[in-house]
């Protein structure tokens, strides 16, 4: 078979991404390694702490691997996290149990002139870089590798906030008050993830993620320039570096502004969240290339009828064009790993059933 992505032409989710429509859509999962999986709970115990497992090559291969071994996904998506880049540029970072991250704030010009210029997160990130290494070995060789990051606008959230936020208030309230700043962070952003991402492809990732999980509070102009455009300057950075390697965009709760977002900034595939109805999506985002997703997450919870008629709608809508099988958000640590395997016995079985 012929196409525009790398060697391993084969690779069922590269042929997706390279805009074939495929009677069996590749699937994989957002946060298929995670809490939900015994056997991920038990590697993170030796672990001893978070960072230390997303530091530890050998530990973060591990749980890479682990739902690959135990449910044969298409795709193994890199064990790391979106906060290790602000780290890497000098942000103190923890994990509070139970509650999730936290980091030092950058709500003056005073706490960004003490960030390390974006050219100087390597040292940091260098065991992440590692771990993509032995999966690069280790992996089945008809499974694709994913390198991700952050997305600008959402690591910027974390990095003004010093956690989570609802409605990532602190982040608006800074790009409004002091929009020099705010976009002298992006850019900061920016650049150290298209230098991140560059050194992931170049220790073996196949395609890469960006996630921009805040996506959805940004509205109108403040969407174009601070989700849209920063993507577009990573994805065509990355494309003049390799442009044989797909991405992967994920503008969250984007709603109407998904439509139009592969054309705006160039990635190969747009990930949908799951309040986006399918039909609609194939209609209007679907007809510019790749799509992913969008099954809820709560079907991995709940199980039953609902998730495989939910399945095979989603199917359904997309069977016209190229589709990759996902969730429309991270799996949750509640979910029963029995209905993971009926989603994927789901997607495979319908599809034949079709042929």
């Amino acid at each position: 078979m012929t196409g525009q992505f790398g060697q391993n032409r084969q690779k069922t989710i590269l042929r997706a991404l390279a805009g074939e429509t495929l009677a069996t859509p590749p699937v994989w999962m957002m946060r298929q390694a995670g809490r939900y999986l015994p056997e991920y709970r038990a590697t993170r115990a030796q672990a001893g702490d978070f960072l230390r497992l997303c530091y530890t090559p050998d530990l973060a291969a591990e749980v890479t691997l682990q739902p690959i071994r135990r449910y044969g996904f298409d795709a193994a998506i890199l064990f790391a996290d979106i906060l290790l880049v602000p780290q890497a540029l000098g942000a103190d970072l923890w994990f509070v149990t139970g509650e999730g991250p936290r980091l030092s704030t950058v709500t003056a010009q005073r706490d960004f002139d003490v960030l390390k210029p974006a050219d100087a997160i390597h040292d940091t990130l260098a065991p992440v870089y590692e771990t993509l290494r032995i999966l690069t070995r280790e992996l089945p060789r008809d499974t694709t590798l994913i390198g991700f990051a952050g997305a600008p606008w959402t690591v910027a959230t974390y990095m003004i906030a010093g956690r989570g936020t609802p409605d990532q208030a602190p982040a608006h309230v800074l790009r409004e008050t002091d929009p020099a700043l705010f976009d002298a962070l992006i850019d900061r952003i920016t650049q150290a993830t298209i230098d991140y991402l560059s050194a992931q492809i170049d220790a073996g990732a196949e395609v890469v993620k960006l996630f921009d999980s805040w996506a959805g509070s940004l509205k109108g102009a403040a969407f174009d320039r601070y989700a849209v455009a920063p993507c577009r300057t990573i994805t065509a950075a990355l494309k003049a570096k390799y442009p044989h390697i797909p991405v992967i965009g994920f503008p969250r709760e984007a709603g109407p502004a998904y439509e139009g977002f592969a054309r705006a900034t160039g990635v190969d595939c747009v990930a949908l969240d799951n309040s986006v109805d399918p039909l609609w999506a194939a209609a209007h985002v679907q007809v510019d290339g790749c799509v992913q997703g969008n099954l809820a997450a709560s079907h991995m919870v709940t199980g039953g009828p609902a998730l495989v008629e939910e399945t095979r709608a989603i199917l359904r809508a997309f069977s016209g064009g190229p589709h990759i099988f996902n969730l429309g958000h991270g799996i949750t640590p509640d979910a029963d790993p029995d209905n993971v395997r009926l989603m994927i016995e789901t997607v495979r079985e319908t599809a034949q059933d079709s042929a």
